[in-house]
């Protein structure tokens, strides 16, 4: 059974940063495309960011300059570096493949920003 498992979240103070690790069972990140996509209180989960098999990475516009997507393909892991975190940036982070698969989708990790 595939489990991905988001962790790093948190409560920090806007400006602050924080890293979040997504790891996965097994090899299915192996020549995937990942990405992270939050769901922020109120509204529906949307995409953030993503990084391609190949390295290449794309975000949304209100994220450039702040988040860098990265992968570990040794480690089966993914991360979402970020920084000068804003109070629009709370919401559940998850991570998935991309397009995302319904079955995938793990707990997420929380993060609050707010001082």
């Amino acid at each position: 059974q595939v489990q991905l498992v988001e962790s790093g979240g948190g409560l920090v103070q806007p400006g602050g940063s924080l890293r979040l690790s997504c790891a996965a069972s097994g090899t299915i990140f192996r020549g995937a495309n990942v990405g992270w996509y939050r769901q922020a209180p109120g509204l529906q989960r949307a995409w953030v960011a993503t990084i391609t098999s190949a390295g290449t990475t794309s975000s949304i516009a209100s994220v450039k300059g702040r988040f860098t997507i990265s992968r570990d393909n040794a480690k089966n892991t993914v991360y979402l570096q970020m920084t000068s975190l804003k109070p629009e940036d709370t919401a559940v982070y998850y991570c998935n493949l991309v397009p995302a698969l319904r079955d995938y989708w793990g707990q997420g990790t929380h993060v609050t920003v707010s001082s």
